[in-house]
């Protein structure tokens, strides 16, 4: 097998590694809150909006010291580590403790941090400046595989309960936490990099996965990549991406949680509620997935860099708000286990429910396809320490929104998201405009990107 075609094998296992891994995840979290509120048990008092919150800001904080983890330790054994975690706190569910559930968030806020830093590693590193766009799209495609397997069984399992009985709950929860662990198991088979690497890569090879034997050396490059990881956060492109970087990570709190919970809140939709949560995760993955292997496959040949495919997300974002606005009722994200009877400015309808779920994850993938390329072209040097920051600023947002979850009525989720995806669009035009002109200056042909 070719160098190449190594580095194409490494990519396509990492996604179908985190296909597994969070098609037992993004299920847990789609359905958490729904399932919290129909335990019978007053003993537990947890809330799925709260351990959302807990991860994604134990993630924040844990991506300060998470590129010297994977510097020191190596990507691959930090993805496996990490994805024992992943299945420790979807295994919680099956027998759930309040104490166990919010002590699995915070040391799955840390497995995340270190998980994905890796991942962006691993991306950069098979990868170069004509392949960075084409593979976080492969990626980004398989990875959405998750929201379409999950979802679909909680679609058929579900139909027609207005109740989610403990039996239910621990069929589900054993067998995600069985595919979160064959997901980790996979990450065995990605090629060491010295099996991968380009003639005349040996120095940042070995520079970014840390396999020197003198542990001296591995503390000094932890070192170095927490203080990369400071100096690249004050960088003017950084801080620009980072406003594109927030509002994917309120998004995300959006489509992965709040959005489901809304569903399965409506009274409207009968007996059908609680697997139409399902469903929609299905349609949510089907978004995501089409735009990820669209925008890899385009990558190659767009003239016109990223900023279209970044300028239609926002579009189909906004009018995905629009119609939820008027969908679903106001009191959703909050209301008790009886639900909601209320009603906005429609009869709340399963298709349009559906289509916003569509959108949703077409726009999601037109942002964090673009988000990947751009950071891994521009720090194709340092890209630990530069996806570490995307994941930090991702992650605290996630976290401040999972929060606010809690307590804001629909109207407001939804504003808050159209401001932010509005300022973060425009900053991110302005970072691409500038690579596109540095390229332009080194006679390097843009389109190749």
């Amino acid at each position: 097998m070719s160098s190449e075609g190594k580095r194409l094998f490494n990519i396509i296992i990492l996604g179908v590694s985190f296909m597994f891994i969070f098609t037992a995840f993004q299920t847990c979290g789609n359905i958490a809150q729904t399932v919290i509120t129909n335990l019978n048990n007053t003993d537990f008092h947890g809330s799925g909006y709260t351990s959302m919150s807990i991860i994604y800001g134990v993630l924040s904080a844990s991506n300060l010291i998470s590129p010297s983890v994977v510097a020191i330790v190596g990507p691959q054994f930090s993805m496996v580590v990490s994805g024992i975690f992943y299945s420790l706190y979807i295994a919680v569910f099956i027998q759930l403790a309040t104490w166990a559930f919010y002590t699995a968030s915070v040391f799955i806020g840390i497995a995340a941090a270190v998980l994905w830093t890796a991942q962006g590693n691993c991306l950069t590193v098979n990868s170069d400046e004509n392949t960075i766009g084409r593979n976080s799209g492969v990626f980004w495609a398989l990875l959405q595989f998750s929201l379409f397997f999950g979802n679909l069984y909680i679609y058929f399992a579900w139909q027609g309960k207005t109740h989610i009985s403990e039996s239910d709950r621990r069929t589900v929860f054993i067998a995600l936490t069985v595919i979160s662990l064959v997901g980790t198991v996979l990450f065995f088979l990605i090629r060491k990099q010295e099996d991968t690497k380009a003639p005349g890569d040996e120095d940042s090879t070995n520079e970014i996965l840390g396999e020197s034997s003198s542990a001296g050396n591995k503390m000094m490059r932890a070192v170095a990549a927490f203080k990369k990881s400071i100096t690249l956060s004050f960088t003017k492109e950084m801080m620009l991406l980072s406003v594109t970087t927030a509002y994917t990570g309120l998004e995300l709190t959006f489509f992965s949680g709040v959005y489901g919970t809304c569903i399965g809140a409506v009274n409207r939709f009968g007996s059908e509620e609680k697997s139409l949560i399902g469903l929609s995760g299905i349609f949510i993955g089907v978004g995501e997935i089409l735009g990820g292997g669209i925008f890899g496959l385009l990558s190659k040949n767009s003239r016109f860099g990223r900023n279209p495919i970044v300028m239609l997300g926002i579009l189909v974002h906004f009018i995905a708000f629009y119609l939820i606005f008027f969908n679903m009722p106001n009191d959703a994200p909050i209301a008790p286990m009886e639900g909601t009877n209320q009603v906005a400015y429609m009869i709340p309808s399963k298709e349009v429910a559906m289509l916003c779920s569509f959108l949703l994850g077409l726009g999601d993938s037109c942002f964090n396809t673009q988000l990947l390329s751009i950071l891994g072209f521009l720090y194709s040097e340092d890209s630990a320490p530069a996806f570490a920051i995307f994941k930090f600023v991702q992650s605290i947002c996630a976290a401040v929104a999972y929060f606010y979850s809690n307590y804001f009525l629909l109207q407001w989720q939804l504003l808050i998201m159209v401001i932010v995806g509005f300022f973060g669009t425009i900053t991110f035009f302005t970072v691409e405009w500038q690579a596109a002109a540095a390229l332009a200056a080194r006679g390097s042909e843009y389109s190749s990107i």
